[in-house]
């Protein structure tokens, strides 16, 4: 749980950092931040949806 919500922060202040470096025209640092909200958000996301309707947060091994 922990980890989705520092994970849901770092996507957070990527978009920030995205939309202040599509002001600066730095298409690199544009492009970073969207893969970082890809893989981050969509990890917090899910990992959050899945504590809420489950009752149950990231799936954990049971060996």
């Amino acid at each position: 749980m922990f980890l989705a919500i520092v994970f849901l922060i770092i996507t957070i202040l990527a978009v920030i950092g995205g939309i202040r470096e599509m002001k600066r025209m730095n298409l690199f640092a544009v492009g970073f931040s969207f893969v970082t909200v890809l893989v981050f958000g969509f990890f917090s996301i899910m990992t959050l949806y899945s504590l809420i309707t489950t009752g149950e947060g990231a799936p954990v091994s049971t060996h």
